[in-house]
């Protein structure tokens, strides 16, 4: 059985029922599960796509995202959803990377589309929605004849190629299993209560596993019905939450500052959500407290690309009692806490991540080196930094890349950053390292301002008695806007670049 058995199945219990709806169509689980096996038609008869073949998709979220999914985990093909933020080189080196032939683009990048097949040899497109003159479209393929499947697909099949955001060098693709995504759907449905009543807003972006695998993959496994917001904007979020009534979302720390500061925040009725499930980073204190004093508990995820991402998260109970909780180890899932040496560390002690489960990426494409580096024994080494209180509830303290280590001593940005975000003139903040000549790195704030009367002398008084004093930030700098990445997670190098860089020419010019 491979993963479009999800959608048949549902056909044949309520076919009737909403899967997918979006301003381009609406498709029931019937039509659903008749569009996959064309699509799967078409893409092995039309165009010669077989078992192990790559094909990618470019464009906004659109129902036939979906049915790409799941047609290529009926033939045993592997799907690559490319980010449309990326620059053109950038999704050319993922196209060869991953040794893509076949790319899907929607209406607005065909010509980015285009563009792309001059630089990748070989590459075929095909047009969702009519997108280009000379590209065929995907209506016609569609209408091809023929069987619909692959012999020897199943659980063990890679069906996903996602890229990581690449933070640092170049991106690696995260190979997920079908069974990656069938456990990643049960841990969902477990931190969810997800049933085949509920309604899902989606409105991140499907590229990422964020926006695909917390909610909307596993609301297909649930029989539930999706809305695709094809991308996210705050007055349209909030008009869709008031007119169509979903009951659930995903959002990012990005995307909740954006509704919570538009001005129909405050008239929109939220209260047919149950449950907004947040991650990416952390996510400040005063982003979970407004939602959750409008009685909507937001509770915290944590994974990544790796982990389909589903390992640790809040129920809608533990958001409201311990906000600012990751929660505990997914149903499905294993998680160690380590030191440098790969001891386990006790309560309450930082320690490394690790995560082992049936949810966890299988490989980088083509890349044995760096699968080695992170997968060990089955142990997913993230990087990240955490403690486990004595309830056996995580706590994120930080990237382990993130630590600035000042004169022997570790600092973890996180803890600063929760201290600037409660003053009400800081609309954003990061805290990353700088090096320095004395104590090899120092902490230095970047903050955007509500206020422009804020002063670097009204922010470093902030941590005075709040924190031991060699935590405290050594330069705040002002600035309009972070730069963030398609997942609003802050591209702190960016900013570590930048301060050297400016050191350097103060130096200089001094």
């Amino acid at each position: 059985m491979d993963l479009s058995t999800w959608i048949e199945r549902h056909a044949a219990f309520t076919p009737a029922r909403v899967a997918v709806r979006s301003e381009r169509m609406t498709l029931t689980y019937e039509a659903l599960a008749g569009r996959i096996r064309d699509l799967a038609r078409g893409l092995k008869h039309g165009l010669g796509v077989g078992r192990g073949d790559r094909v990618a998709f470019l464009g906004y979220n659109h129902p036939d995202f979906l049915t790409l999914l799941f047609a290529c985990a009926r033939l045993g093909v592997m799907m690559v959803p490319l980010n449309w933020r990326l620059a053109t080189a950038e999704n050319a080196y993922i196209l060869e990377n991953a040794g893509v032939e076949t790319l899907l683009a929607t209406v607005e990048f065909a010509e980015e589309a285009k563009r792309l097949r001059e630089r990748v040899e070989g590459l075929r497109l095909v047009a969702v929605d009519g997108a280009g003159s000379d590209m065929p479209a995907l209506e016609e393929l569609l209408a091809t004849g023929g069987d619909s499947g692959n012999p020897h697909v199943g659980p063990g099949s890679p069906l996903l190629v996602v890229y990581t955001s690449g933070t640092t060098g170049r991106p690696k693709g995260a190979v997920l299993r079908q069974e990656a995504l069938l456990w990643n759907a049960l841990n969902a449905a477990h931190m969810h209560d997800l049933t085949s009543r509920d309604h899902i807003l989606t409105v991140l972006p499907l590229f990422h596993v964020g926006g695909l695998n917390i909610q909307t993959t596993p609301a297909l496994h649930a029989g539930a019905e999706i809305t695709l917001l094809e991308r996210f904007d705050a007055g349209r979020t909030l008009a869709a939450i008031d007119r169509l009534r979903p009951n659930l979302t995903v959002l990012v720390p990005a995307t909740m500052r954006a509704l919570i500061e538009h001005p129909a925040w405050s008239t929109t009725d939220i209260s047919c959500l149950r449950m907004v499930a947040c991650g990416s980073q952390v996510v400040p204190r005063p982003l979970l407290a407004a939602f959750n004093e409008r009685g909507v508990p937001a509770a915290q995820v944590y994974g990544s690309t790796e982990t389909c991402p589903i390992a640790v998260y809040q129920r809608a109970e533990d958001a409201l009692a311990k906000p600012g909780c990751t929660g505990k180890v997914a149903l499905h899932a294993e998680l160690r806490l380590v030191d440098r040496e790969g001891r386990e560390v006790p309560p309450g002690e930082p320690g490394e991540l690790l995560v082992r489960g049936p949810n966890v990426m299988f490989e980088y494409w083509g890349d044995e080196a760096a699968t080695r580096e992170v997968l060990r024994e089955g142990w997913l080494h993230t990087g990240d930094i955490g403690y486990v209180d004595a309830e056996g509830d995580l706590w994120i303290v930080d990237r382990k890349k993130d630590v600035v280590i000042s004169g022997g001593e570790n600092i973890y940005p996180a803890e600063l950053e929760a201290v600037l975000h409660e003053h009400a003139a800081i609309r954003d903040a990061v805290v990353v390292g700088r090096a320095d000549a004395r104590w090899g790195e120092v902490p230095v704030a970047v903050v955007v301002r509500k206020d422009a009367s804020l002063t670097e002398s009204d922010v470093l008084a902030l941590f005075e008695g709040r924190l031991a004093r060699f935590k405290h930030p050594r330069g705040v700098i002002f600035m309009d806007e972070l730069p963030r990445n398609a997942m609003g997670k802050v591209l702190r190098y960016r900013l570590r670049d930048w301060i050297a860089v400016r050191e350097q020419r103060s130096r200089r010019s001094g």
